[in-house]
């Protein structure tokens, strides 16, 4: 089967295409899927692109979708021809005992997705939504789950609420689109005229150019009556939670998850108590939460925003898309 191993110490150019074994017959309690799809996130191009971030020879890639081809011993939940997605955190089925680290995250401390076929314990998948192909339902392991949490598990989110989403990115858009359909009004921002538009295509009631107002989190304020956003979908860091918390309203919920612009800052601590903000990082969530999340999904008529699909052997191509932030929603890989 084709797959694909970054050599150490990492970068696109290390990216390597290779002939492996087949997988053999699956043991018990595990599935072997054959994976159709995978979706590049900013933590597979750390992965990819830091210096010896990964095992030398790690098969990338945290996302995965396709299909069941067979089943072990006392498996019941799948069966030969379902459509399954991986999950980020195989060992997290449910609960407040979240991992902190990344030793099991499918293509950082074990192997990824970049491969035609795998065999996995069951609980490392969920279904599919009903009726996703397999790129749209790859979409949903790690930026899908993380909108999801940001909003829903741990925003709460109610019809009525204003939510901010920062950029164009996979979170943020599936973010956009999943608040517009559970009754919010959705704020973005983006330094784009042309996704501005697309923006307001997918739903955004405002969208704010942040580089001609580099205060936008006042932008923000003004856009809702002083109110500010009760969600904020932060993604970028540092360089952005100071306008953030400006943004948000007293009371409101900050969601941090993204790195974008780097790894520590400044928080302005004064303003985050006069508004008894709640500032939260997340990574991803568990499997109950993503069973939870294709549930809801299934209910919807809106499918993920993909921006690309590139086959598995122009992977560094598709990596080189990313980092030039051209893109608008998810890049794809299919297999």
């Amino acid at each position: 089967m084709k797959a694909l191993r970054l050599a150490a110490p990492g970068g696109l150019d290390q990216l390597q295409l290779v002939d492996l074994p087949a997988a053999p017959t699956p043991g018990p309690g595990e599935i072997q899927v054959r994976v159709h799809a995978s979706s590049l996130n900013y933590h597979d191009l750390l992965v990819v692109t830091l210096p010896n971030a990964a095992a030398d020879g790690r098969i990338p890639m945290a996302d995965g979708a396709g299909v069941v081809t067979a089943v072990g011993a006392g498996v019941q939940e799948f069966a030969v021809g379902d459509h399954v997605v991986s999950t980020f955190f195989p060992q997290w089925l449910a609960g407040r005992h979240m991992p902190t680290d990344f030793q099991q995250v499918p293509g950082d401390g074990v192997d990824g997705f970049a491969r035609e076929s795998v065999n996995l314990p069951a609980t490392a998948f969920t279904h599919a939504p009903k009726g996703w192909t397999h790129a749209e339902a790859a979409t949903l392991t790690t930026a899908g789950l993380t909108a999801w949490r940001a909003l829903v598990v741990d925003g709460r989110i109610q019809a009525g609420d204003t939510v901010l989403v920062l950029g164009t990115g996979g979170v943020s858009i599936f973010a956009l689109q999943l608040a517009k359909h559970m009754g919010a009004r959705v704020i973005a921002t983006t330094s784009s005229a042309a996704k501005a538009e697309r923006l307001r295509a997918l739903g955004a009631d405002v969208v704010i150019n942040y580089r001609e107002q580099p205060d936008w989190g006042d932008a923000v304020l003004a856009a809702s009556g002083g109110r500010g956003a009760d969600i904020v979908v932060e993604v970028g860091g540092p360089g952005t939670l100071p306008q953030s918390i400006r943004a948000c309203a007293a009371g409101g919920h900050i969601a941090l998850i993204g790195v974008l612009t780097g790894f520590a800052g400044d928080v302005p601590t004064t303003e985050m108590m006069r508004k008894q903000v709640t500032l939260q990082g997340l990574i991803v969530g568990s499997r109950e939460m993503q069973q939870d999340m294709v549930r809801a999904l299934e209910c919807f008529d809106w499918r993920p925003v993909i921006d690309r699909s590139y086959p598995l052997e122009q992977t560094a191509q598709a990596f080189a898309h990313q980092q030039s932030g051209q893109h608008f929603g998810k890049i794809c890989l299919t297999l």
